[in-house]
């Protein structure tokens, strides 16, 4: 199995120069077979050089263990076999040498130096004694054979090992640019499953507010208009049993509303079918609590009325996917049967637009409602809408309240998130959206959405 990157790095654990322990006792088992083979050649060596045989065989040995040091100084290595060519020894320090030189990391220019002066050295010598025994007449060739002896024996000596030296080196170098390049390729398929680990948590977190937007802009609307008219129930319940009638069939109404909304979107969310999420909410749905006794006094007509206002708005819920700019009436509408005084006005000639653009349209105008009913109770409201060539804008101003203690007795808590959740809505789209209050002491809401978002 091969290794990359740092276990590639741990593997080199030989002693020395050697990077693994095989390398050192191969190296060593060469020299010794060099050291073996030079040693046995010195002795003629020394016959023919008139020195004792001993000093043939010590200067054979030392000159093949050279080979122990080829894998960090393979230029001496091979500069010793060529300078014991004469002495007719060294052919495998010759022969491993030059491999060595070839497969390690050198200038092609050194290596060629060396491999040309090894090839000469052993032409020159091969043709010398091959001419010497020819000339003694050991045996009987023509004039070609000197030459031809020569230059095969050096080729057969010099290319071989050359040749296998470079295409080891070449292969190892390939094999390290494989490495780093697969070592490279883990790091980025790290880096990209942290960015995509990143983009999904990022995606999460934007899906969240987007369900929390949602749900804020379907409930907090519907279920204020029901406090304000549970409110006004509980006021007129015993003084005009037929005002509380309307008012329990209102309250009625904007459950339903609500409840239709919120079935739209958990419809998206949910992978099952609509009967069984239609059952699950409604055996979700806890049983009201009893109220207590001194306040459950309630006239048995009104009581009826609203059982009769339910059953009959049962079938009343919109369908649709969402809210548009044609419901935009309806929704003045019941905040004006809530007891807020409110004029609309409209700019332009309707147009119909994107979905997501009516929805943010909507939702806005309807956010900034719910604020009035939160915060201003009782104070007037202008709403306008203009259509525009290129772009549809919408206002929502109220004037201040009658009562500045108004907000509070209706008991309706404020998230914080209103004007958020609208300003996220609109900037989506490419639109501005402006907040704050009037030099009158009410406040405005003023946004502008692009035709064509």
């Amino acid at each position: 199995m091969t290794r990359t990157g740092d276990d590639h790095q741990a593997a080199g654990t030989g002693p020395w120069w050697w990077a693994r322990w095989r390398s050192a006792v191969l190296d060593v088992g060469l020299a010794l077979v060099s050291a073996a083979e030079c040693g046995a050649e010195g002795v003629p060596f020394a016959r023919e050089a008139g020195v004792p045989a001993a000093v043939g065989v010590v200067f054979g040995v030392l000159a093949g263990s050279v080979l122990l040091v080829r894998r960090r100084w393979p230029i001496a290595v091979v500069l010793v076999a060529i300078a014991v060519t004469p002495a007719r020894m060294g052919l495998l320090l010759g022969v491993v040498g030059l491999y060595t030189l070839a497969a390690c990391e050198l200038p092609r220019r050194v290596i060629g130096a060396l491999a040309g002066m090894s090839f000469l050295g052993t032409m020159i010598v091969t043709f010398v004694r091959v001419g010497q025994e020819t000339a003694r007449g050991d045996f009987t060739v023509g004039n070609w054979f000197v030459p031809f002896a020569a230059v095969t024996t050096s080729i057969g000596l010099t290319a071989p090992p050359l040749l296998l030296g470079l295409y080891a080196g070449a292969r190892r170098r390939l094999m390290e640019s494989l490495r780093e390049r697969a070592d490279s390729l883990e790091r980025e398929l790290q880096l990209l499953a942290e960015r995509a680990e990143e983009r999904a948590e990022w995606a999460r977190s934007e899906e969240r507010t987007r369900i929390a937007r949602e749900m804020h802009d379907v409930v907090a609307h519907r279920v204020s208009l029901m406090v304000v008219h549970a409110a006004a129930l509980q006021a007129v319940a015993r003084k005009d049993p037929e005002k509380a009638v309307r008012n329990a069939a209102l309250v009625a109404d904007m459950g339903r509303q609500a409840l239709t909304e919120l079935r739209e979107m958990l419809g998206v969310l949910r992978s099952s079918d609509g009967g069984q999420s239609a059952r699950r909410e409604r055996a979700a749905v806890p049983a009201p609590a009893p109220a207590p006794a001194q306040e459950s006094v309630v006239p048995a007509a009104v009581g009826k009325a609203a059982a009769v206002a339910v059953a009959s708005g049962s079938g009343d819920a919109r369908a649709g996917e969402g809210p548009s700019l044609a419901e935009l009436e309806e929704l003045v509408g019941q905040s004006a049967a809530a007891g807020m005084t409110v004029d609309l006005s409209v700019e332009g000639e309707a147009r119909s637009y994107g979905r997501e653009i009516e929805q943010t349209a909507y939702r806005v105008v309807q956010e900034a409602l719910t604020n009035v009913h939160k915060h201003a109770a009782g104070a007037k409201t202008h709403v306008r809408l203009a259509h525009r060539g290129s772009e549809i804008a919408m206002q929502v101003e109220n004037e201040p309240p009658p009562e500045p203690a108004s907000a509070e007795s209706a008991g309706l808590p404020s998230g914080g998130n209103g004007l958020v959740g609208m300003r996220e809505r609109v900037v989506a789209l490419g639109g501005v959206f402006v907040s704050g209050p009037t030099e009158a002491g009410g406040f405005k809401v003023s946004a502008v959405i692009p035709a064509s978002s």
